[in-house]
C-alpha cells in the first residue's frame, strides 16, 4: 500500500458511510482538516472515475469537520446546503484530497468552501452551509 503524502495520518472519525472507503487519511492544516484517499475500484462509477457521491460526501465531511474545529460549545453541525462543481475526472490510483477553507463560523450557521484535487490538479470545488446544533 502506498503511504499518504506527508502530514497525513489515518482518519479516526469513523462513519458507516465512509467505512467501505477505508483507508481514509486526514491532515490538520491551519484552521481546517483536510481529508484524502487513494482512489480505488470501490470509489468509482461504472466508467472507472471517482464517483460524484464520494467526492460530495468527502467534501461535506471535511468542510463540516473544519467548521467544527472552532466551535467548542456546539453539539455538532448539520448540513443545510451543499453545492459542488465538478471540474475534471479523478481516476483509480490518484490521490484525492479535499482542502477546506472556513469562510465564517457563527453561533447558528457556519460557511465553508473546499477545493478537491486529484494528484494536485483541481477536480471539484465545493461550498456548504452548516447549522450549529447547540
Amino acid at each position: 500500500m502506498t503511504p499518504p503524502p506527508d502530514g497525513f495520518e489515518p482518519h479516526v472519525r469513523k462513519s458507516p458511510l465512509t467505512d467501505p472507503w477505508e483507508p481514509l487519511y486526514r491532515r490538520r492544516a491551519d484552521d481546517s482538516l483536510q481529508l484524502g484517499l487513494w482512489i480505488a475500484s470501490p470509489h468509482t462509477n461504472s466508467r472507472g472515475f471517482a464517483h460524484g457521491g464520494l467526492v460530495s460526501a468527502l467534501a461535506d465531511n471535511a468542510m463540516g469537520l473544519s467548521c467544527g474545529l472552532g466551535l467548542e460549545a456546539a453539539n455538532g453541525l448539520l448540513t443545510v446546503n451543499l453545492a459542488l462543481d465538478f471540474l475534471a475526472v479523478a481516476r483509480i490510483g490518484q490521490w484525492l484530497q479535499v482542502e477546506p477553507t472556513v469562510v465564517k463560523r457563527g453561533r447558528s450557521l457556519c460557511f465553508a468552501s473546499a477545493l478537491v484535487t486529484a494528484d494536485g490538479k483541481p477536480c471539484a470545488r465545493a461550498s456548504a452551509t452548516f447549522q450549529v446544533v447547540s
